[in-house]
């Protein structure tokens, strides 16, 4: 006689990390409030004593259409960390953690293996137009044979007030070249148009405003002497030696791309080389009928033929921004990282582009005051480890990014850190004005300095390189499809956290709003002081929510009516 299969659920926040392996030791998270307009998450994790296949959920709810299900899938981090580490981790250990996640298929349904606690993520997506009120979420779990293997259920009480546009800017770096390797596609293919399509469209539906745009090959993180796949959006002819037309059909198509899909700013790749701006990037060229490669690694930046080409191509390049109306919306880079030692070549660069694009904003990931301070860069985007000398300075209009080296005490997101730490980023942005954010990593499915592609779902680190994740948010799926993961939907949290912080300050003034923030905590909140508890940040954003809500209910009550 067999019995029937214990089979576990426990609702939890989107800032629960779920082990396999790992009891869940969370109290049950059953509640929560969304502004009108949001996006809210929330999972329920499950675990059964025997192997069940072919699980079936079922939404049952007022807002069932709004509702997608998702499961968190695993993958392998063989490098979560560097060795000084600091303690604000779930785990240093090598092994399967929790990141992408998946469509919930009828075909497949979910599977229970036994005594492994898995996740399913819940997404509610509400437009501004459901009625207010609170509307409970049942999420029932059948086995395959029909026999009811239990439910949970979630209240979210949908508020009036909605939050306004996203005013930070924010860009991850978008790497063309790696979509077109991992399918198999040739660079602007009819193929590759669709995927990239695909991609940017979920960076977008995620918070990202602003896309990297490959005038020529992005010189980042390529070996010296290496090189990338061609992604080169301007095509150059040389008609003689040293003298140079060139053709934006393609740059034309990727910015009406990137409009019909809401892309407000584009970011222009880096005219000069990572880490000192010593080099030209890969540019290819019509010469004599045949492609080849014109500047490279082999190019002095400061030499007489790259100079000339540059004062060639920007007013034509300037012309095409003015032709299309996108004056406000261009920014340029120099060359990513440069450091002191670089301050001759990228001082040389940055007074040679300055001639043509002194009317547009230049922006680089830097981390020394002493090139602002000099004029060198009009918006400098220091890590925010280092950010303390730019705010002291009240430096306009202030930037901030992390990557790998951003690892202790400051907010982060590999695949090893715990949710809220990724998600108390909009804190920090909203306390200090921060302008914009910059990451590297979009889908950088590389090794490091691209010297060979890797399996993304096998390999997080870009082959023992970065801790892992640090690479990208999004995963290659089937059909040239993104697979999103939990980094990328708790990023996207923190920036509707900072939207609605921002909608608070319009209704009771900011010095109200961050006394909210630090109310009863022992210390200010800095970019490496913060508190590290779930359910801190939670509390505050219900409390958030709820003054938006009263404020606003009470403002409309005192507006007289026509």
């Amino acid at each position: 006689m067999s019995s029937s299969p214990t089979f576990d659920t426990i609702c939890l926040s989107s800032l629960i990390k779920v082990f396999a392996d790992e009891e869940v030791g969370e109290r049950p998270f059953l509640k929560g409030t969304a502004l009108a307009n949001e996006t809210y998450s929330f999972q329920i994790a499950y675990r059964s004593d025997s192997l069940l296949k072919l699980i079936r959920t079922r939404v049952v709810s007022g807002l069932t259409a709004r509702v997608s299900l998702r499961t968190v899938g695993l993958v392998t981090c063989e490098m979560p960390n560097y060795s000084d580490a600091d303690q604000n981790v779930l785990r240093l250990a090598p092994g399967l953690y929790p990141d992408p996640l998946y469509p919930v298929t009828e075909l497949d349904g979910l599977t229970a293996i036994p005594g492994q606690w898995r996740s399913l993520w819940v997404t509610v997506t509400l437009d501004g137009s459901v009625k207010p009120g609170t509307y409970p979420i049942t999420i029932q779990f059948t086995a395959n044979n029909g026999e009811p293997l239990g439910e949970e259920t979630f209240g979210l009480k949908v508020l009036t007030a909605e939050l306004p546009e996203q005013k930070l800017l924010h860009t991850e770096w978008f790497h063309a070249d790696c979509l077109a390797t991992y399918y198999g596609v040739d660079v602007f293919s009819e193929a590759h148009w669709t995927i990239v399509e695909s991609f940017i469209a979920t960076a977008v539906k995620h918070g990202i405003n602003m896309i990297l745009t490959p005038l020529f090959t992005p010189p980042l993180d390529t070996r010296i002497g290496g090189e990338r796949p061609t992604t080169q959006l301007v095509d150059v002819t040389v008609e003689r030696e040293g003298v140079y037309s060139f053709g934006f059909d393609r740059l034309k198509r990727w910015v009406e791309m990137c409009d019909r899909l809401g892309v407000q700013y584009f970011e222009f790749s880096h005219l000069f080389t990572q880490w000192g701006a010593k080099h030209a990037p890969k540019i290819v060229a019509q010469v004599d009928g045949s492609e080849q490669r014109i500047f490279g690694w082999d190019t002095d930046a400061t030499g007489v033929a790259y100079k000339d080409f540059l004062a060639q191509f920007l007013p034509q390049l300037v012309g095409f921004i003015k032709e299309n109306g996108l004056e406000k919306r261009s920014y340029f880079h120099v060359s990513d990282e440069p450091t002191t030692p670089h301050l001759p070549t990228y001082e040389s660069a940055s007074s040679w582009l300055s001639q043509f694009l002194g009317e547009f904003p230049v922006m680089d990931a830097l981390s020394e005051y002493d090139f602002y301070e000099r004029g060198l860069v009009k918006m400098p985007i220091p890590a925010n480890n280092h950010i303390e000398p730019f705010l002291e300075h009240e430096v306009p209009g202030l930037w901030t990014y992390y990557c790998c080296a951003q690892h202790q005490d400051v907010s982060n997101r590999f695949i090893c850190m715990p949710s809220a730490r990724n998600r108390v980023l909009a804190l920090q942005l909203y306390k200090f004005n921060i302008a914009g954010f910059l990451h590297w990593g979009y889908n950088f499915y590389y090794s490091q300095y691209s010297r060979y592609p890797i399996d993304p779902y096998r390999v997080t680190d870009a082959g023992h390189a970065f801790p892992s994740g640090d690479p990208f948010v999004v995963y290659p799926g089937a059909d040239g499809q993104p697979v999103e993961s939990i980094r990328l939907e708790v990023f996207y949290e923190a920036l509707q956290d900072l939207r609605a912080l921002e909608k608070l300050e319009s209704l009771i003034g900011r010095e109200r709003v961050l006394a909210l923030l630090e109310e009863g905590l022992e210390r200010p909140i800095t970019f490496s002081e913060y508190p590290h508890d779930a359910s801190w940040l939670l509390e505050k954003r219900a409390q958030v929510n709820a003054l938006i809500e009263s404020e606003s209910l009470a403002q409309a009550e005192a507006t007289p009516t026509a």
